[in-house]
């Protein structure tokens, strides 16, 4: 998944992250296709991050999905505003999602949220943020 001249086909990707992580992997990018109009698109991040899928509408991402063996992170950031909706629902996150939050610096352009996801655990909890980022379409 590192290499720029290779661009990943999406089975390529789901067989990289094995069979635990797809389960997440492929229920994440269903939410997003159900609640919000952005195409993902797949990119190169560079050489330390290699492929990624996107989710970018107006020059604006709202997240991202990085491949890894056997897992993947998925990345949020989050600005003034989110981090404020955030702290007001703090109590409906995990433990660990408010250490991760706790322990992420906060940034000139806000807070880089990168969640290692081996298995379906955290699916719920990463939901609740996309959705903080941004409202879910009404159905």
């Amino acid at each position: 998944m590192l290499e720029r001249d290779k661009k990943p086909s999406r089975a390529e990707m789901v067989g990289f992250i094995g069979v635990k992580a797809e389960t997440a992997w492929n229920e994440l990018l269903s939410f997003m296709k159900a609640n919000y109009d952005i195409e993902p698109e797949t990119v190169f991040y560079g050489t330390n991050y290699g492929w990624l899928v996107r989710y970018r509408k107006s020059n604006k991402t709202l997240c991202s999905f990085f491949p890894e063996r056997n897992s993947f992170t998925f990345l949020i950031t989050y600005g003034k505003k989110e981090i404020e909706k955030y702290c007001e629902q703090r109590d409906e996150f995990s433990k660990s999602i408010n250490e991760l939050f706790d322990n992420t610096k906060q940034l000139h352009d806000g807070r880089w949220l990168f969640i290692r996801v081996v298995d379906k655990e955290l699916v719920n909890e990463i939901k609740k943020l996309i959705s903080i980022k941004r409202k879910p379409k009404k159905k």
